[in-house]
């Protein structure tokens, strides 16, 4: 009776360590987003960062300020300056408000991750990377939901094994055919953000990169 009871503990024991296992698996999203430091995101103050698009002789570049808690953006061009604040935008901002979502999507894609609603990630799988040509892990994240400013998008992403993203593939509307696709690189951390400042194309002389970056915690 008494090697029964303990065996009938073992087992017990057994199935709730598997349990609290499962339970602590983390979803692909959160994973990726926290070996980019998503955890340290709660303490930011402010984000600055210059967004940057150089093509041969040509630079295009456009610089914000962003205090996420109060929803404050301020965005600063070569002919403009807007300050706006994201929980009642005019329409006078839109196109201000548009701009700021590409930049800060780009900058923070690892976070939207973990933030956007209407998405969906697939199962990963073992893929060539269209750029390095090395194996990688490979998720797509689709935006089936109606929100955004453009629904209906997908991104294929390749990753390594400690969940840091180092290729995407931009498919506007999910098409077939690529729209974009370039590296994650010259990863840097800013009290404890950690983001890739380069991306870079296969050929031509395309740069998107950030610069002047800086982020304020409490």
């Amino acid at each position: 009776m008494y090697r029964l009871l303990l065996i009938s503990l073992i087992i017990l024991s057994s199935c709730k360590s598997e349990t609290k296992s499962v339970e602590k698996e983390l979803p692909l999203a959160q994973k990726i987003a926290n070996a980019h430091g998503f955890e340290h995101w709660k303490n930011v103050e402010q984000i600055q960062f210059t967004f940057n698009v150089d093509q041969d002789t040509m630079h295009f570049e456009r610089s914000w300020t962003w205090n996420p808690k109060a929803f404050d953006v301020k965005m600063v061009t070569e002919t403009d300056t807007i300050a706006y604040n994201r929980l009642k935008i005019e329409e006078s901002n839109i196109n201000a408000d548009r701009a700021f979502v590409n930049d800060k999507f780009t900058l923070l894609f690892p976070y939207q991750l973990a933030w956007d609603d209407g998405t969906i990630l697939t199962v990963p799988i073992k893929a060539e990377a269209p750029i390095s040509k090395t194996q990688l892990n490979k998720t797509t994240l689709l935006y089936v939901g109606k929100g955004g400013y453009t629904p209906g998008d997908a991104y294929d992403i390749f990753y390594d094994d400690n969940y840091l993203i180092k290729e995407w593939v931009f498919r506007e509307g999910n098409a077939k055919e690529p729209t974009m696709i370039n590296t994650f690189e010259n990863y840097t951390t800013f009290n404890g953000l950690h983001l890739a400042l380069d991306h870079k194309k296969a050929e031509g002389n395309w740069s998107l990169n950030f610069t002047n970056v800086s982020v304020t915690t409490k």
